[in-house]
């Protein structure tokens, strides 16, 4: 016995039912969809999506898909095992690390993450610091500076301003 062999047991299988063949069938003219209506035109039927013309589920709730909060923060991350590659001594600044190549832009807010280890001293400012990353740079004797947020709301995130208008807010 080869697989091309192999079929089902006999009337484990029943042949499909061809509708619209005649009275005979038992399924002709209408082919079991009823007269008229929607259920018995070609491509008729709801759908999914339908729901009686209730507004659908996706619609109503804004999270499902297409919704954009407008006070989200974006920061730029760095992490503070990176802050190793630093000497001791620094003040770091988002300036100083758009600079380095640590972040890309010195005109948007920065976070530290507290992954990795650091040891040496620094002066940190950042507009936000994880609970770990600010306890990793006060242990290896550096201090920890948070700068104010400039930015709020749409302008923060949807409505990105030039960079011009940017460093003019934030004055450096």
């Amino acid at each position: 016995m080869k697989l091309h062999d192999l079929q089902p047991a006999e009337g484990s299988k029943k042949p499909r039912t061809r509708v619209g063949r005649g009275i005979s069938a038992g399924k002709g003219k209408t082919a079991g969809r009823g007269t008229k209506g929607q259920g018995a035109r070609s491509g008729g039927g709801k759908g999914r999506y339908f729901e009686g013309g209730q507004l659908p589920l996706v619609r109503r709730l804004p999270f499902k898909r297409g919704f954009t909060n407008v006070f989200r923060i974006e920061y730029q991350e760095v992490k503070v095992e990176r802050l190793n590659e630093l000497d001791a001594g620094t003040v770091v600044t988002p300036a100083f690390l758009a600079e380095r190549g640590f972040v890309r832009e010195a005109n948007r807010p920065v976070v530290i993450l507290g992954n990795g280890e650091l040891s040496k001293k620094l002066t940190v400012q950042a507009h936000r610091f994880t609970k770990s990353a600010q306890e990793k740079i006060e242990a290896a004797g550096g201090s920890v500076e948070q700068l104010e947020v400039k930015l709020k709301g749409a302008h923060a995130t949807v409505k990105l301003l030039p960079k011009e208008k940017l460093a003019e807010i934030y004055g450096e």
